[in-house]
């Protein structure tokens, strides 16, 4: 885990990122960018062959942006902005270069958001039965048997999910899931072997859930992420 102080907009050319804080993980593919606001902790990953790039806003800039760490669909023009600012000199024309600044700023501003996040509970029972299922999300357990592991009645974990993640409990392991297929797939893995590694007892269950979610096949998206 490590923070900095500006602001960071993290972004990839290739293959999938992941950024956990304490908060939550945010998978960042690379149609999409991750905002973390200064002074933020987190932690870092890469699935696959990554080329990763990042926009570093001075703190004072960072108010109009969100507060918390976002998953941002990327535009056509903040890449391009971003590959000219990155290529140019620092002192080149610079009238033209605070331009171009500000062209990133406002374009950033105007991302939309995208569904890649898994907000994390902060009640230690829910937050045990959570880290479990991020480490073995293949394994099917009823809610009972989920409650029954973090010591939780099965009315109060129908409760508390939503009220401290903002989805219920079955969608956040649905959400864990997408979010584990996305780094599986980007690693190389094949289609078959994701779906079993989720627990799905059909290939073409999996197939129907990740695309309903994404909108693209997992062949797909696993083409995009690796080239193959």
């Amino acid at each position: 885990m490590h923070h900095h102080a500006r602001g960071q907009l993290l972004g990839t050319l290739s293959g999938v990122a992941t950024v956990g804080t304490a908060e939550g993980r945010w998978v960042v593919p690379a149609t999409s960018a991750v905002w973390i606001p200064p002074r933020h902790g987190h932690e870092f990953r890469s699935h696959g062959t990554v080329r990763c790039w990042s926009v570093y806003v001075a703190e004072p800039l960072c108010a109009r942006f969100p507060a918390e760490p976002q998953v941002l669909q990327m535009s056509d023009l903040l890449r391009e902005a971003v590959r000219t600012a990155a290529g140019g000199s620092r002192h080149a024309n610079a009238p033209a270069k605070r331009r171009l600044d500000a062209v990133i700023l406002d374009e950033i501003l105007l991302l939309p958001p995208m569904p890649f996040a898994l907000p994390m509970p902060g009640d230690p029972r829910l937050a045990r039965i959570a880290g479990a299922i991020i480490l073995r999300p293949g394994e099917r357990r009823r809610m009972a048997e989920w409650a029954r592991f973090g010591g939780i009645s099965p009315r109060t974990l129908t409760r508390l999910f939503p009220a401290q993640t903002g989805l219920t409990f079955a969608a956040w392991c649905r959400s864990a899931s997408i979010l584990k297929a996305m780094e599986l797939l980007a690693n190389g893995s094949s289609v078959t072997a994701t779906a079993f590694d989720l627990g799905y007892e059909t290939v073409s269950g999996f197939i129907a859930m990740f695309k309903g979610s994404l909108g693209v096949t997992p062949a797909a998206y696993r083409r995009a992420q690796t080239g193959g």
